[in-house]
């Protein structure tokens, strides 16, 4: 995708909705450079391939424009798209399993010291260690959560779960991991 992604207020994404609805290819490409990396970079840490995420994406986009007409207004697009891509991914692992790969390591850069960003970047690699081992259920509505900033509700609405259910994996996904980091974090008063 193109690396100048267009952003999109939530008014332009209305619009742009409804002219896509409309038939107006260039409305819905709009819509496709907006979420396409967010939507990857999800599926991205639910597959942990990026060969299988991308075609997941490439998927939910074509599935979305294929359902476009039935896409209500006033509800969220981003849970709606999110949904359609959590059921392409259901589908793609029930019809075929696959051997999980590693999840991807890497740290951020810091202005530190040798020790401190060996520490860090180990501190770093667990953490995505442990993210990567969490069950896909727990690690869905965690990853929409933190990664896009979706609330309860639209996780509800992406996972076809309750909200309550959205809560309380995004709970244990957060618990599991402070077990995980608990030895990583800064014990000083």
């Amino acid at each position: 995708m193109d690396t100048a992604v267009r952003t999109v207020s939530l008014a332009d994404e209305h619009v742009l909705i409804q002219s896509a609805q409309l038939g107006e290819r260039r409305a819905f490409g709009t819509l496709v450079e907006h979420y396409w990396d967010r939507l990857y970079r999800w599926l991205f840490h639910l597959t942990h391939d990026p060969h299988t995420a991308e075609d997941l994406v490439q998927e939910s986009f074509l599935r979305a424009f294929r359902a476009l007409k039935s896409f209500r207004a006033g509800t969220n697009f981003q849970a709606w798209l999110f949904r359609i891509a959590h059921n392409a991914l259901a589908n793609q692992r029930r019809a075929n399993r696959r051997i999980r790969q590693p999840f991807p390591e890497g740290a951020p850069a810091t202005h530190e010291g040798p020790s401190e960003l060996a520490m860090t970047r180990e501190a770093m690699q667990h953490l995505a260690r442990a993210v990567g081992r969490l069950p896909t259920d727990f690690r869905a509505a965690f990853l929409l959560r933190a990664e896009e900033d979706l609330s309860f509700r639209d996780i509800a609405q992406a996972l076809d779960i309750s909200e309550e259910t959205a809560r309380w994996r995004v709970f244990k996904a957060r618990q599991k991991l402070m077990e995980v980091m608990e030895p990583y974090l800064d014990k000083e008063p």
